[in-house]
């Protein structure tokens, strides 16, 4: 504890120095209460200070100089367009048969386009072809059956598979009939290829608009056809490859038996 005589020395001494100080204190430019008081100064300046203007870069490489209130503007705009976007309901996507149809259009125009001396074919004339085609197939599935029937019988008569018969667990005979009827029935299997390459030769200018044609066709066949899912013992699936069309009559009765079996498939739901 310091006397009275003491302290009172002291509380004089620090207040002759601070007032030695203030005026020095006043007059150095390095004053924090003296630099700031100017006219400009946000102590004496009732105004708000100016806005800064927002810079934003665009997509251009220069800084594209936007105040407040078009920022503003633009942010709304943009959350507008956003809005109406996620509102809009989603396009449905499209039907590969719809794609292989319009493929299947494109590919003949492209084909009679590269190759105008080919003969060029109406529906009539291409399903009539077609019937030809398959009466071909079907003469020369009876003639290679036939003959691979004789052709496996003379063979196995010959003795040459008889190890091969020894091995099987059945009686000789019906082990050699068994082999004779599998003959015959890959002869029937290469009837379809023999027919299918005796017409080309006979037809050959008809081979290349044939092709195209057939395309076409079976894009259509694949566009209008059924859901067979939906199929039941009433109401079973109309042709689905189309294999019994061969006219343009028989397309549109094959045309009416979908619609047919759509009608029978929304009655039953």
């Amino acid at each position: 504890m310091l006397p009275p005589s003491t302290a009172s020395t002291m509380l004089r001494a620090s207040a002759g120095r601070s007032a030695g100080l203030q005026p020095a204190l006043l007059r150095s430019a390095t004053c924090p209460y003296s630099a700031g008081l100017t006219t400009m100064s946000p102590f004496l300046s009732t105004s708000p200070p100016p806005s800064k203007p927002l810079q934003l870069r665009l997509l251009s490489t220069r800084p594209t100089v936007i105040t407040y209130a078009a920022a503003k503007s633009l942010t709304i705009n943009i959350s507008r367009r956003h809005s109406s976007t996620r509102s809009q309901p989603p396009r449905a996507a499209t039907p590969d048969a719809e794609i292989d149809a319009k493929a299947a259009e494109e590919a003949a125009k492209a084909a009679k386009a590269a190759h105008p001396e080919q003969v060029v074919l109406d529906w009539n004339t291409f399903f009539q072809l077609r019937k030809a085609r398959r009466r071909w197939q079907s003469a020369f599935s009876i003639l290679s059956s036939v003959a691979g029937g004789f052709g496996g019988a003379a063979f196995l008569s010959t003795g040459m598979a008889d190890s091969v018969v020894s091995q099987i667990p059945l009686d000789p005979l019906i082990t050699l009939g068994l082999l004779t009827l599998s003959c015959a029935a890959l002869g029937w299997l290469v009837g379809p290829s023999l027919g299918t390459a005796v017409f080309n030769t006979l037809k050959s200018k008809y081979k290349g608009p044939m092709a195209i044609k057939e395309s076409e066709f079976f894009a259509r066949i694949k566009k209008h056809r059924v859901d067979p899912s939906a199929s039941s013992v009433r109401n079973p699936v109309p042709d689905f490859y189309g294999e019994k069309i061969s006219s343009v009559a028989g397309y549109r009765q094959w045309l009416r038996d979908q619609r047919a079996f759509n009608k029978k498939k929304e009655g039953a739901i």
